[in-house]
């Protein structure tokens, strides 16, 4: 495509939408409600389901849980009112002399349906059929009325687009009809759908059979009747798999580069003197594992290479993460450089200071906390003796990638959790070095999809491995009604000599909410339930020696049960704990409630979960919770997570770095994505592709910003 023939597409493309017929200003700010703004807006928003108008079905024929479409005449209509809730709704009741369906209506204006349902009038219905008991209804159907002595068979001539082909429903906002919606998106495609070019290199497109894209959009939005519903449906069909593919291929195309252009740029090579790792492998109390070794010498090889690491540990609750980050931070020490750990919460931030400031301190070196909410004395300390050189190693919040953080000389940063943060976090902590090395570790398991697309431009770790003596958790759902039996179970644990963890979703009760609180449950457990046990309470207002001095009783053994908020959810370790026991566990998360479950079961005894839930758990609540009861597989329970939150909720979308995919659905199109991935990692070294000016100006302009892909080529 020459450059006057790009021009001329972008221009046609950028179209404004109230240009189109019928989209006056009214219609155009619904549209800016849905994103649409410009023609090739409306193109990208794509159909979420069709309705089959190729055959009317006699009311008698019509399938349950499935979209129809009927016509029939009105018998009876007028407001009633539910049995149960007293509320009031509008229905008629509609017949075509085969039988009879009941349509309802719980939002109307009554005088206004009074109206346009008269009693004798006929009209085209559609909706989703559903049965109760003998009972056929479909709620807020779309209806089309027949002129007074029309024949069904005149009426579907005088419209050929809405009658005897496959029709696109279309996600709407109020006030804008889908006969309205199909007229504007029709125009739209007919008449602009031509100007979007395809940029797949040749042999790709044909490898993989792909439509270019202005076919695909015609048929996506309007399909051939030949067009299988099922596919349509599904999103198997040629025309989404083609528009599918192209945006996964630009993506992973600038993954790719974003991978190849960090080996290319200079780094710190290190070497490895075991100045500090060996005597802190004295100081454990435990042998790493040969996962742990493995990992450790794939970062090694990567630290002493002369470019910057990048790289992301991926492992299950438990398996010793943070152990390989702290040995990685002490080769990092041991060549004169700083190191940063970002954690996505002051929680965690302060657990991994905790954790590493009373090694630091046998070692020699200096660790320091750096959070949001300090005093100003005590931070600008804190700041001066990071950019002297004095901190070795600092832990925060994204307070460390605040302006203002300066570092003498920053070799290496840490982030954790990564699910939490994006790409544009790592490039911020890089830039606070020379090409430092960066290290990504999370104890939530990525599904591969999400790690494909969020973290593909990192090189992957796995440690798959967990250390000796780690027991299977058994979990068990309790509802309120076994409460009594949950509390005696415990109890037996206790008088075992063994320590029991109980969680709380809130720190105390507020006025809005039913949750049981930590501080009042620790207090009515205190005095109705276990008086015998020694009780102790965590939470994250605490102060940081409070915090400290609870953990250290609770592993010296001078705290029986601990109950505590989700401050506990990662990094601590109690071999004699047992029992954790979630209360209102529906209200935690897949991820979360793993990684609760994976504070026991570290010692030689059996130990057990128990998710208690309460009267109010959704459907939602009931789904994770089964789960967790039926799966200890950290990578099982993220696929199920994500398909319950969807990517967006599971990863955090502010923070998450997921592409913003205008027709891609990594959840459903995960097998394409490792098709694009192949291709375009093969195509990023080729000949052709550093040619090819075409190619490096569209995957400049879809991802070049997103993936700061400063120049390419």
């Amino acid at each position: 495509m020459t450059k006057a023939s790009t021009d001329q597409s972008r221009q046609q493309l950028s179209t404004p939408v109230v240009h189109l017929k019928g989209v006056g200003p009214r219609v155009a700010e619904k549209l800016a409600k849905l994103d649409i703004h410009t023609v090739e807006d409306l193109l990208y928003v794509l159909p979420h389901r069709y309705e089959d108008r190729r055959q009317f079905r006699k009311i008698a024929q019509l399938r349950d849980g499935v979209h129809e479409v009927f016509s029939g005449e009105i018998l009876a209509c007028g407001e009633a009112t539910t049995s149960r809730a007293r509320r009031k709704l509008f229905e008629a009741v509609v017949s075509d002399g085969t039988g009879q369906v009941v349509l309802k209506w719980f939002h109307y204006r009554k005088g206004s349906m009074e109206k346009r349902f008269a009693v004798g009038k006929r009209a085209v219905f559609t909706g989703e059929v559903k049965r109760y008991g003998a009972t056929r209804e479909i709620h807020h159907p779309d209806t089309e009325f027949l002129a007074k002595d029309q024949s069904l068979a005149d009426y579907q001539s005088s419209d050929p687009l809405a009658f005897g082909r496959i029709l696109p429903v279309y996600h709407l906002t109020e006030g804008l009809t889908q006969y309205a919606a199909r007229k504007i998106w029709k125009q739209a495609v007919d008449l602009y759908a031509r100007y979007v070019p395809s940029h797949l290199p040749d042999h790709l497109a044909t490898k993989h059979r792909m439509l270019p894209l202005a076919e695909a959009l015609q048929q996506i939005h309007w399909p051939e009747n030949e067009t299988k519903l099922e596919q349509l449906e599904s999103g198997s069909s040629q025309a989404l798999r083609s528009l599918v593919y192209d945006e996964f291929f630009f993506l992973e195309l600038g993954l790719a580069l974003k991978r190849r252009g960090v080996v290319l740029e200079p780094g710190i090579a290190f070497a490895v003197t075991h100045k500090y790792t060996k005597p802190l492998a004295a100081l454990l109390p435990y042998r790493l594992t040969d996962a742990q070794r493995r990992v450790l010498g794939e970062i090694k090889q990567d630290l002493m290479s002369p470019h910057p690491m990048n790289r992301l540990i991926q492992g299950d609750v438990g398996c010793g993460k943070t152990i390989v980050a702290l040995m990685t931070a002490l080769i990092a020490i041991e060549n004169e450089t700083q190191v940063a750990i970002v954690a996505p919460t002051e929680i965690l931030a302060e657990q991994h200071y905790l954790q590493f400031h009373g090694w630091f301190e046998q070692l020699g070196l200096k660790a320091a906390l750096l959070r949001g909410k300090m005093a100003a004395v005590e931070k600008r300390e804190v700041l001066e003796s990071l950019r002297a050189g004095q901190v070795h190693l600092v832990v925060g919040t994204h307070a460390v990638l605040q302006e203002g953080v300066e570092f003498k000389n920053l070799g290496l940063g840490i982030v954790d959790e990564q699910h939490r943060f994006g790409v544009r976090q790592r490039a911020v902590l890089r830039e606070k070095g020379t090409n430092p090395h960066i290290l990504v570790m999370t104890a939530t398991p990525i599904p591969r999809t999400l790690s494909l697309t969020v973290y593909g431009d990192l090189a992957l770790s796995v440690i798959d491995e967990m250390p000796p003596g780690r027991m299977p958790v058994d979990t068990i759902v309790a509802s309120e009604a076994q409460r009594g039996r949950v509390y005696s179970r415990l109890r037996q644990e206790v008088e075992k000599g063994n320590q029991a963890f109980i969680v709380y979703p809130l720190v105390e009760e507020s006025e809005k909410s039913d949750l049981l609180s930590a501080t009042e449950g620790a207090e009515q457990l205190k005095n109705e339930v276990f008086t015998e046990a020694r009780l102790g309470l965590l939470h994250g207002r605490m102060k940081s020696a409070e915090k400290e001095e609870i953990m250290n009783r609770f592993k010296n053994r001078e705290i029986d049960i601990l109950v505590s908020t989700t401050v506990i959810e990662v990094g601590i370790d109690i071999p004699n704990a047992t029992v954790m026991l979630v209360e209102h566990a529906e209200r935690f998360g897949l991820a979360q409630l793993h990684q609760l479950r994976g504070r026991v079961g570290r010692g030689e005894a059996n130990s057990i979960c128990i998710l208690l839930k309460s009267y109010k758990c959704s459907e939602d609540g009931e789904k994770r919770l089964e789960v967790m009861r039926s799966t200890n597989d950290g990578f099982r329970i993220a696929e199920a997570d994500l398909e319950i939150r969807g990517p967006g909720e599971f990863l955090g979308t502010r923070q998450s770095g997921l592409p913003d995919f205008r027709v891609a659905n990594i959840l459903r199109d995960g097998r394409l994505l490792e098709e694009a991935r192949q291709d375009a990692f093969s195509y990023a070294e080729s000949a052709e592709f550093r040619e090819s000016k075409e190619v490096q100006s569209v995957l400049k302009e879809r991802w070049g910003g997103r993936l700061e892909l400063a120049s390419i080529g």
